[in-house]
């Protein structure tokens, strides 16, 4: 059976808030990106105390900690940053989260990617190796300017890297968002990694962010083949709806609660069960 979760600061930057419209749609995991205006990594060891508490409480489960690692330029100085990987890794260990959401570095507008993946693949290895015997699996998100912004690229890093604990975070509203039909174009290269899914949506012409099912991210043929394959794993609502930056984005309760029901709605067309 599938599972549902979700970018809770999405909803607000209240936890409380984040919880009453998690319950109300029956999502009982969040992807931990941010609350009370601050990102997960720069929450204390108190406040994450407090949000551990706070989770417990309500029945609610962490997904997956949703951190900005790897949101850097490729030629920024990766040593601080290696610091803030580590930080993360403890917020998933005390919030018990088995994902942690990295990216692949942003690539200067202009260059070749290909220039730049060499230091790439060592600090993808860099933040593995860090990671190994943590109990963690790191996934990578597709993030549009990044090196694995298209199926190739992602397809290359997971390759090179060879690694258990490195998998594929799909998103496929930044795929159509780099020009990809997700489904069409990139599924069949990248199934063999994918352990954890996006729910976000986008036209193909604009690039804006749509509800799921509405957009060219193909969210209908790739659910259809996920069950085919025996996928079983985390969904993430991701609207964007409302604002989508750099480094997260915003919908409402009202939208995000829309877009769920959306994403419901694909999954009852199919018959597919989740909880």
């Amino acid at each position: 059976m599938w599972t549902l979760t979700g970018f809770a600061d999405e909803i607000s930057p209240e936890l409380d808030a984040q919880l009453e419209t998690l319950r109300a749609e029956g999502i009982r995991h969040l992807e931990f990106r941010g609350v009370w205006g601050k990102n997960v990594l720069k929450l204390d060891d108190d406040e994450v105390a407090r949000v551990k508490a706070l989770l417990a409480a309500a029945g609610v489960g962490v997904s997956s900690i949703g951190s900005p690692i790897g949101k850097i330029t490729i030629g920024d100085d990766f040593a601080p940053h290696l610091d803030d990987f580590r930080r993360a890794l403890h917020v998933a260990r005390e919030l018990d989260a088995p994902f942690i959401r990295i990216f692949s570095f942003f690539i200067p507008e202009g260059d070749d990617p290909a220039t730049h993946r060499e230091e790439v693949l060592e600090r993808m290895g860099a933040l593995v190796r860090e990671a190994e015997g943590r109990g963690v699996t790191l996934v990578h998100e597709n993030e549009k300017h990044i090196y694995g912004d298209v199926p190739a690229r992602c397809h290359d890093i997971l390759t090179a890297i060879d690694s258990p604990i490195l998998r594929a975070a799909w998103d496929p509203a930044n795929f159509v968002q780099c020009g990809v039909r997700p489904h069409s174009e990139g599924y069949d290269l990248l199934r063999p990694f994918v352990a954890y899914i996006h729910v976000k949506d986008a036209i193909l012409a604009t690039g804006q962010v749509v509800p799921p099912g509405e957009g060219d991210g193909e969210l209908r043929e790739t659910i259809g083949a996920l069950r085919a394959s025996g996928f079983d794993g985390f969904f993430s609502m991701e609207p964007h709806l409302s604002a989508a930056g750099t480094f997260s984005g915003f919908s409402g309760p009202d939208r995000f609660r829309a877009a769920t029901q959306a994403f419901k709605g694909l999954l009852a067309e199919q018959g597919i069960e989740w909880a």
